[in-house]
């Protein structure tokens, strides 16, 4: 397999990598200054993909696709098409913030509710000393433009945007051109568990592949987002009878 082939699942290409090997490509976008984002799809945006235009082509955008569903990475297996691992987001965003926290580098954090950010910074800034958070802002705004100004008068190495899936993926798309950071993540619920408002599975649950489960359990008002699971295991099947 070459560098930069893809593995296709259902329409949405992801990167075959390690995790230390998406952080190094991540790593080196991020010197580009180009304002590049990275997309992190589980099971429910690769359906979402296939039912919305403007998601599919946000996501087809993206430097770099990461596998953040363990969903996505036995579905890929059943394709006969393996992926090296499950890379979360989260652990990725983490790998990032460690490497900017040895360089002095900066992030902006965008997204969650009011207050959340502020939390995720002291936190983060507590993990990691070396690591400046340049900027916050909540995910509640109405008008993007003021955002984008605030954003760019600290131009940032690393902007982390959780504004939820798709809406983040549209909108590191549609902004990208007229951003100046260095990278763009999308995020998802991440910033709840840097700020602590939100816990991560343990462990063992995420390396036994369970952490949606864990979650659930802990959220079962997630359920119905659940259901599109088996939707898109039945998608991965009938695409392998073809």
């Amino acid at each position: 397999m070459t560098e930069n082939e893809k593995i296709d699942v259902l329409g949405v290409a992801f990167d075959n990598l390690t995790m230390d090997e998406a952080v190094d490509r991540g790593w080196a976008l991020m010197q580009q200054r180009r304002a590049a984002y990275v997309v992190t799809p589980n099971p429910e945006i690769v359906m979402v993909c296939r039912s919305d235009p403007a998601a599919a082509e946000a996501v087809a955008g993206a430097s770099l696709t990461i596998a953040d569903g363990i969903g996505v990475v036995y579905g890929a297996k059943i394709l006969k098409t393996p992926l090296k691992q499950k890379l979360p987001g989260i652990d990725f965003t983490q790998g990032l913030f460690a490497r900017l926290a040895e360089a002095s580098g900066s992030v902006f954090l965008l997204g969650s509710k009011p207050g959340v950010a502020e939390l995720a910074r002291d936190r983060l800034q507590k993990q990691w000393p070396g690591l400046r958070v340049a900027g916050v802002h909540d995910g509640y705004f109405q008008e993007d433009g003021p955002v984008v100004e605030q954003i760019n008068a600290v131009a940032p190495d690393l902007l982390l945007v959780c504004l939820g899936a798709p809406k983040q993926e549209k909108w590191m798309h549609r902004w990208a051109s007229a951003l100046d950071v260095g990278l763009m993540i999308g995020a998802g619920g991440s910033m709840d568990v840097f700020a602590g408002t939100v816990e991560r599975a343990p462990e063992r649950w995420q390396r036994a592949g369970l952490e949606w489960l864990y979650r659930l359990l802990r959220e079962p008002k997630r359920l119905g987002r659940m259901m599109v699971l088996p939707k898109f295991l039945l998608c991965v099947l009938f695409r392998k009878k073809k």
